[in-house]
């Protein structure tokens, strides 16, 4: 399936604006201290971090403090986002891995926003609809992308053997280590994604999450 990640963004950050006419004061529970509010912030910030990324060609992008209409805020800087990576994928950006062009940043603002999306709901009681498909290229991005970055600046040890992670709606696997798996993890898309960008529990996947995370301690994202 060839997937329009820009569209998806559009579509995710529009999500992600409604969720802003709840409660900004509410805790989300994945984020440390933050509330609704500090996680829109976020969001914001990193969207601009991406402008720059793409127009001044760094990484160093360190905005002001969000304001304190932090909606409206949102709304613009997500504006400024699509504008600039509705540009030919192929145009060169700094990125932090490979592929060095705006097509990495439209994956990449996809997935951040869709599991910020998906935090934000969460911090609201709101119901939360994942599309496995797509949440297994969330899965992929996580053993092409992070993964391997967290390793390369070491921020956690290579592993000495392989873990393999299954999404049972999608009849597909992903390895990651070296040689075969000595332990598997099974479950939806959407809930594989989640327990590794640690929103849920890998003890509540099917599988020996023990060897799992014996194999993998991660941290696999940052």
């Amino acid at each position: 399936m060839e997937i329009d990640h820009l569209a998806l963004l559009r579509a995710e950050l529009d999500l992600f604006q409604q969720r802003l006419d709840g409660d900004l004061s509410a805790p989300v529970e994945h984020c440390g201290d933050w509330t609704l509010r500090d996680l829109a912030a976020h969001v914001a910030e990193g969207n601009l971090w991406v402008v720059a990324a793409v127009r001044e060609k760094h990484g160093r992008y360190q905005g002001p403090p969000a304001p304190e209409a932090i909606a409206p805020h949102v709304a613009e800087t997500s504006r400024l986002m699509l504008a600039t990576l509705s540009a030919d994928p192929a145009t060169e950006a700094w990125t932090f891995w490979p592929p060095r062009t705006v097509a990495f940043w439209r994956r990449r603002r996809w997935l951040e926003t869709l599991v910020h999306r998906w935090d934000a709901e969460h911090a609201l009681g709101l119901p939360s609809e994942l599309d496995p498909e797509l949440c297994g290229d969330g899965v992929a991005e996580v053993f092409d992308t992070f993964a391997p970055r967290q390793v390369k600046l070491g921020r956690m040890a290579a592993p000495s053997a392989a873990v393999r992670f299954t999404a049972t709606d999608l009849g597909r696997s992903w390895d990651f280590g070296p040689g075969e798996p000595v332990a598997e993890l099974r479950g939806a898309a959407p809930e594989l994604l989640l327990a590794l960008w640690n929103r849920f529990p890998w003890a509540k996947l099917d599988g020996d999450a023990a060897a799992a995370r014996a194999a993998l301690p991660g941290p696999l994202v940052p």
